[in-house]
């Protein structure tokens, strides 16, 4: 999350949102938002547990816990690009740029 807090600016430039979002409570969000100074939302997928998760294909259901996965979705709502890591690996944003970059008109982001 500190990453992408990091490099929010490049999302800013395609006009892209960075939305967070797990089962964890509301009030875990918000207690990590303040601790890791976050500007961006982190979406409480808590109760049902794990249903938005779910629809995505992200919920792992012997741990209880989302997958770490990103999606970028376009203003029509359509996925147009995913990325389901283990836990242990950091996908950063090279993958996330790269979509934007070729969905957005070059003169959006100049």
């Amino acid at each position: 999350m500190v990453l992408y807090n990091e490099t929010r600016k490049y999302f800013l430039d395609f006009h892209a949102e960075i939305i967070g979002i797990s089962v964890d409570s509301a009030w875990c969000h918000h207690a990590f938002t303040q601790d890791r100074n976050l500007h961006f939302p982190l979406l409480a997928d808590f109760e049902p547990k794990g249903f938005v998760s779910q629809l995505y294909g992200a919920y792992n259901p012997e741990t209880g816990q989302s997958r770490r996965a990103i999606f970028v979705i376009d203003e029509k709502g359509v996925i147009q690009w995913s990325d389901l890591s283990p836990d242990s690996i950091n996908p950063g944003t090279d993958g996330i740029l790269n979509v934007l970059e070729h969905l957005t008109p070059t003169t959006d982001h100049e």
